[in-house]
């Protein structure tokens, strides 16, 4: 692998790295001045944990800080080379397709189990403590749809398009890395985030919020459901939006689309950054899922605070 480190045992299971040195790779962003900082050695076959009584905080602080750049240096470059000038090639339709079907078939039965349920148990739990407390339940329907519309419906589905799409990319970039194919594409001239990440993020863009129309009306009828059933309630009574205003709407659609842009950049971000073989791609996996939910959090509540000064 280009590798090479000299080792001194220490004690039983320890081992001390003495020097390393190695040529830099797309596989590996650790770089020569790194060394005596790694916290995973490549020796031999495999891998081998090193255990440094000393130095073992300050590598494992190093090996993640170095990690975390060479992170946002792949997700800044994913963003900027997205909305710089694209040249179209052959066969850029048919993977728009594909990734077409990939975000918005595929994730259509996902997000319809998700937060139909969602709905029910909002409606079932708010009619209960309404029942309890003034005895009336059918306020609940009225009250909890703009919620639905503008927090849980887009929110909910930015989350699971987050933790079935964007794992999936990361996943399938990841293994594209450290198989070296993405290698071969630069080699072949052709850019890695125009044929591997962009139809996805045009497929997000156009699919989120189609998906969140999916998902709203989907919590809504089983609410709705559950509202009649258990409750009692009347459908129309159910069905009152006279509490929903068009910056609801606005809300819920600015979200959609922000989760759509950011989702695809991250994932394809932890992908490109992949090293380590199979383990690396696991790794990637981890992150691009923790990643993308921290980003639909947090988009979540500026939009709303946004839109919540707007009213």
């Amino acid at each position: 692998d280009g590798l090479a480190a000299e080792t001194i045992p220490r004690k039983r299971h320890q081992l001390r790295v003495v020097g390393l040195r190695g040529r830099q790779d797309s596989r590996c962003p650790v770089e020569a001045h790194t060394q005596r900082v790694m916290q995973r050695g490549r020796l031999g076959r495999g891998y081998l944990r090193i255990g440094l009584p000393r130095d073992s905080v300050s590598a494992m602080s190093a090996f993640r800080w170095v990690t975390s750049q060479t992170l946002l240096k792949q997700i800044r470059s994913v963003a900027l080379g997205l909305v710089g000038r694209q040249v179209r090639c052959p066969g850029d339709g048919r993977r728009f397709l594909q990734s077409l079907f990939e975000v918005g078939s595929r994730s259509t039965f996902f997000i319809l189990i998700t937060l139909g349920f969602v709905g029910a148990i909002m409606m079932l739990h708010g009619g209960y403590q309404a029942q309890r407390i003034i005895g009336d339940s059918t306020l609940v329907g009225p009250q909890i749809l703009p919620l639905i519309i503008r927090q849980l419906g887009p929110t909910l589905t930015g989350l699971m398009v987050a933790t079935r799409v964007g794992t999936g990319l990361a996943a399938h970039i990841g293994s594209m890395v450290v198989t070296e194919q993405v290698d071969a594409l630069r080699l072949c001239n052709a850019s890695p985030i125009r044929y591997l990440i962009r139809p996805h993020w045009l497929a997000s863009i156009l699919m989120v919020p189609v998906l969140t129309v999916i998902g709203t009306a989907a919590a809504f009828f089983a609410g709705l459901g559950v509202a009649y059933v258990v409750f009692h309630t009347a459908p129309g009574t159910y069905a009152d939006l006279s509490l929903v205003t068009w910056l609801d709407a606005v809300e819920a659609v600015s979200k959609a689309f922000a989760y759509g842009i950011v989702i695809p950049i991250i994932a394809g971000g932890c992908g490109l950054a992949t090293f380590g073989g199979s383990a690396g791609v696991g790794r990637a996996t981890t992150q691009a899922v923790v990643l993308c939910s921290l980003a639909v959090i947090m988009l979540d509540f500026f939009i709303g605070a946004t839109i919540l000064v707007l009213r």
